[in-house]
């Protein structure tokens, strides 16, 4: 019977630079000779590409956001991830439901309890197996999305909606200590993969041992 795969989150204010390190992040772990699958959300699939771009760039009532989330989420889960790590694939998504209870329970004010009364319904019994929180000061985050490109609705927010979202994350830190690895995201990014490399090699090494 083939293993499940490993299911390995990366989360983090926009501006921490977490996405700067998900082709180095699977290309270390098919060094591996494990097959890794790498997608993100809203998105991972044709479904949820199309609400991205609606999420990102349309006003919405926050309900209506947030459901929208979810319905992406779903169809990603179904289609996508779930098969995956059926076949022993790692995944390897930028942002899940984290996110969510971050940017829209958090930092949109929405709470904790619908979005898991949501979390309940799509996806009961799954959660990531390892997530890496990429911790920014929020004045260097937003210099750094200022110089990169043109910003979306989310990272056009203000000051005070990152400040809750990044409290949001640490409160899940807190929730869940042995699932989070918390990144100092001001360091190099030399820094960072080592840091990252050490965790990921600990994974892998307890993942092979239940499999040989």
């Amino acid at each position: 019977m083939t293993p499940k795969g490993k299911f390995l989150t990366l989360e983090g204010v926009d501006g921490a630079g977490k996405s700067t390190h998900l082709e180095w992040m699977a290309e270390y772990l098919r060094a591996q000779d494990i097959h890794v699958l790498l997608t993100r959300e809203p998105g991972g699939t044709p479904l949820g590409e199309r609400l991205r771009e609606i999420l990102l760039a349309e006003p919405m009532h926050l309900e209506t956001e947030t459901l929208l989330m979810f319905a992406a989420r779903c169809e990603h889960l179904r289609t996508v991830i779930e098969p995956a790590l059926a076949r022993g694939t790692w995944v390897v998504c930028d942002r899940f439901t984290d996110a969510t209870y971050a940017y829209q329970g958090a930092g949109r004010e929405l709470g904790v309890d619908r979005v898991t009364a949501l979390q309940k319904w799509v996806h009961p019994d799954l959660e990531p197996d390892r997530t890496w929180l990429f911790d920014l000061d929020l004045g260097i985050a937003r210099e750094r999305l200022a110089a990169s490109r043109d910003l979306d609705r989310f990272e056009r927010e203000g000051a005070e909606f990152f400040t809750r979202t990044r409290g949001g994350y640490h409160q899940l830190v807190t929730q869940s200590p042995e699932r989070f690895m918390v990144v100092d995201a001001s360091q190099s990014i030399t820094a960072i993969r080592e840091d990252l490399k050490a965790d990921l090699e600990q994974l892998v090494a307890r993942w092979q041992e239940r499999t040989t």
